[in-house]
């Protein structure tokens, strides 16, 4: 499909913004203005330590020090007093679908809204992301290509208030499979922009991988098997081939960036396991094999173990097809079961949630769940602060409160790792040395 002169332009922006951001942290702006925050709870997630009484001192954008509470703050701070809270970095999505309505019984809701509308309902749904303490997010594919892309850069320019996002573009599907658009009448015509990651075949798996990094995405989304929520596909049965997934691999690493694999089926997963992808998205069927495999390629699991449980009830109360709420009942206790085995067995997990099928604002809901299912609470907030960073390859960048790196900080009342369900009340957020909320 051939870029639009807002497509050019966005990309050029893009170059130019990702050109200016430094490969490793830096020290701050000596000077920027100079912020102290006194934090009664300092959770270190290098570290896996909840530090008490310190101060974390902010200069410009970036993390300067972090001072015992028994020193004094340094001369013209503005101090911020969270004594009675736990301080952590800020949280990381790794599963989100920023733009458009959240899914609903529709399968047609997609076409009810032109792009521009799709567009501002991200903008919407990036605020709501942000104030409930996620400060970066990867968005994992969107129906319509290079919106993504768009609201990634309105939020870097300043336009737009949001989390850094990482976005894929669109998604690379098979025809009729799990990335489509699929449930209305088979004459009706979607738009080239709905169509723009379907291949077909090895060729035309490259062919889309190019066009969709040079459209400007950041890393490339690939639709392993079928679905849960999209109509007539099967999320056992993989679509594309090992051959088409290591396509995507290959290419994706001529341009430096790497491929994210949807896939709930057990063969679907190796095959993209073997074909070198980064992470699994889902792995709700996964196997002993898979996770075997998994553990020994490196390969991150990214499985949304809260979503299940909105589907079946709101699902049921918004009268969503018969055909989906069966697919969940059948996906998610055994994406649970898989998820408590790959975290015993030392498989690399990072926090992600498939916000757009819930209500943006609530990917902390997630985080009792983690625990619940194997995890500690250290390591639940590691996936979801150190571990997410070193997944999107940010870790230089983002992740924990460690000189040098973005002042990306939220705090929670009291003990927040006596009780995850707290994250859902996060009282403070800055991003960038900036306070949002």
């Amino acid at each position: 499909m051939a870029m639009t002169l807002v497509s050019t332009l966005r990309s050029i922006l893009l170059v130019g913004f990702l050109v200016s951001l430094p490969a490793t942290a830096s020290p701050a702006d000596s000077n920027g203005p100079l912020t102290a925050i006194r934090a009664g709870r300092l959770v270190d997630v290098d570290q896996g330590v909840v530090l008490r009484d310190r101060w974390l001192i902010v200069r410009g954008d970036r993390v300067e020090s972090i001072l015992p509470g028994s020193a004094a703050a340094p001369a013209g701070a503005k101090v911020i007093d969270l004594s009675s809270y736990t301080v952590l970095p800020g949280l990381i999505d790794c599963h989100t679908h920023l733009i458009g309505d959240i899914q609903s019984a529709s399968a047609s809701a997609v076409l009810e809204h032109p792009e521009a509308q799709e567009a501002f309902t991200g903008v919407r749904n990036a605020k709501a992301t942000l104030l409930a303490g996620f400060t970066t997010v990867r968005d994992v594919g969107t129906y319509r290509a290079f919106v993504d892309v768009a609201l990634r850069d309105a939020i870097a320019d300043g336009t737009v208030l949001g989390p850094r996002m990482m976005v894929a573009g669109a998604y690379i599907t098979v025809s009729s499979g799990g990335g489509e658009v699929t449930g209305i009448a088979h004459d009706v015509i979607l738009p080239p922009g709905m169509r723009m990651g379907v291949a077909n075949s090895a060729a035309e798996v490259r062919q889309r991988v190019r066009e969709l990094l040079n459209g400007g995405a950041d890393f490339i989304k690939v639709i392993a098997t079928g679905a849960v929520l999209t109509a007539g596909t099967k999320p056992g049965v993989q679509e594309l081939s090992e051959e088409e997934l290591r396509a995507a691999v290959e290419e994706a690493a001529k341009f430096g960036t790497f491929v994210a694999a949807h896939a709930h089926g057990a063969e679907g997963i190796k095959a993209a396991v073997r074909a070198g992808v980064r992470s699994i998205e889902h792995g709700s069927l996964m196997d002993d094999e898979g996770i075997r495999l998994m553990k020994e390629r490196g390969t991150w699991l990214v499985a949304d173990i809260w979503n299940g449980d909105y589907i079946a009830t709101e699902g049921k109360k918004q009268g969503w097809p018969e055909e989906v709420l069966r697919k969940n009942d059948e996906t998610t206790e055994t994406q649970r079961t898989a998820f408590r085995k790959a975290v015993a067995a030392g498989v690399r997990i990072a926090y992600g949630t498939d916000s757009g099928v819930y209500p943006h604002g609530l990917n902390a809901a997630q985080l009792p769940y983690m625990v619940r299912y194997g995890m500690t609470p250290m390591a639940a907030i590691q996936s979801a602060t150190v571990r997410a960073a070193e997944l999107i390859g940010w870790q230089n960048r983002i992740g924990s409160l460690s000189p040098g790196k973005l002042a990306d900080v939220i705090a929670v009342p009291g003990d927040a790792l006596a009780d995850l369900a707290s994250f859902q009340k996060v009282a403070f957020v800055m991003k960038g040395g900036v306070v949002v909320k």
